[in-house]
């Protein structure tokens, strides 16, 4: 089983003399610290979203704000290609990159009717695990190929040989399963015609999650005995498991008007849990027109799975807020009016939660010391560039 190193993560840091030190908790070793994930991109190119999105590069900085760098750029080759971070091995080795490409002319022809055109001439999307050590990387989703366009990949919980991955096949959202090399790609739901999105494991590998068509779907782990949460709404998305693997987490409601839901492992006791008062739960990473509307935001489980963090509508900001499983919420942020604050991400002892925020008008990632509620930045990046997306690695003992 992986814990997370106890001593590793002292979030309130202040630099003293050159050095990181938490309140009167003892001086932690940058070398100890864990490292933070995350995409850089340009915001205001003109051209629409692709001009913007081809400048993404994904980085990794340690978590008092240190030895900001790139990662995997040998893996932008090709003329308008990208990458993104996109998660951590278990043991924190590796990081998880996606690396993109799209022509111009797809580009244009989806600006101008404004979706995306998943064509295999126009889009090519794998992503790669990078060892952080020696910056060597593994193709994964490119091996046994199945898809054009494979994405979502993620360490199957408790088996450290299997990955989990999104794959679009004929225009239609697969869950795969496969080895840890790449091969043996075994599609969860074959021979369906809905579009399936949101694929996560349970914390002990026996069943998954996902939603297909907007409605959510839990099942075992090899895609049999798939329960459909019936909501009585029409839009449903991304399904999280409770660190436990006792309860699932969503968002549910009208699209655009969607709410935090939670509901058992086998499908039972669906409640609401808190409203977003007016938030589309959408947040735009662009500062030209983007066709596809921004980046959901949803809420996520705190590491011990009683609380859940999301964001929601108070005044004229969006703001943090945690609630508990009884419904009792309680705001976390109290940010300039107009503000939005969006993609909180619990560090893994608990102790702190990552968080985006444009409250200066350019997109940074704050942290937030969940005991003390004091925040600092964590990035720094110039005007019309936007910092998002974070990840936070995690040790092994």
């Amino acid at each position: 089983m992986l814990r997370f190193h106890s001593n590793a993560l002292l979030i309130a840091i202040v630099l003293i003399g050159g050095n990181p030190v938490i309140g009167t908790e003892p001086v932690v070793e940058r070398s100890q610290l864990p490292m933070v994930g995350f995409t850089q991109f340009r915001t205001n190119l003109p051209g629409g979203r692709h001009a913007n999105v081809t400048t993404m590069r994904a980085r990794v900085v340690k978590a008092d704000g240190s030895q900001n760098r790139p990662i995997a750029d040998s893996l932008v080759t090709r003329e308008h290609s990208w990458t993104q971070f996109a998660g951590w091995s278990p043991d924190g080795t590796r990081a998880v990159i996606g690396c993109g490409w799209e022509s111009p002319g797809n580009a244009r022809w989806e600006e101008e009717h404004r979706t995306f055109r998943f064509n295999e001439d126009g889009w090519l999307y794998d992503v790669h695990l990078v060892n952080v050590a020696d910056g060597r990387a593994e193709n994964v989703t490119a091996v046994e190929r199945v898809s054009h366009y494979n994405s979502g990949l993620f360490f199957w919980p408790d088996n450290p040989d299997q990955l989990g991955f999104t794959a679009l096949i004929n225009g239609i959202s697969h869950p795969f399963r496969m080895n840890l090399d790449g091969t043996n790609k075994v599609d969860l739901t074959e021979g369906t015609d809905g579009f399936t999105y949101g694929f996560e494991a349970s914390p002990d590998g026996s069943r998954i999650a996902y939603h297909k068509d907007y409605q959510v779907y839990l099942a075992d782990a090899d895609g049999s005995h798939a329960t459909h949460i019936e909501t009585g709404h029409p839009f449903n998305f991304v399904p999280m498991w409770s660190p436990d693997g006792e309860h699932v987490l969503f968002v549910s409601g009208e699209h655009y008007d969607c709410h935090p839901h939670v509901v058992g492992r086998d499908g039972s006791h669906l409640r609401k849990l808190a409203d977003r008062n007016g938030y589309r739960g959408v947040v735009e990473f662009l500062d030209v027109e983007d066709f596809h509307g921004g980046s959901s935001d949803v809420p996520v489980w705190s590491i011990d799975g009683r609380l859940v963090f999301f964001t929601r509508r108070v005044g004229t900001s969006i703001e943090l807020a945690q609630v508990d499983l009884d419904g009792t919420v309680t705001q976390l942020t109290r940010s300039p009016e107009g503000a939005h604050t969006y993609h909180p991400t619990p560090s893994p002892d608990g102790r702190a939660i990552i968080f985006g925020s444009n409250r200066t008008r350019t997109r940074q990632l704050y942290v937030l010391d969940l005991r003390s509620g004091e925040e600092r930045a964590l990035t720094d990046v110039p005007a019309d560039h936007g910092a998002m997306w974070p990840h936070w690695q995690r040790f092994a003992e």
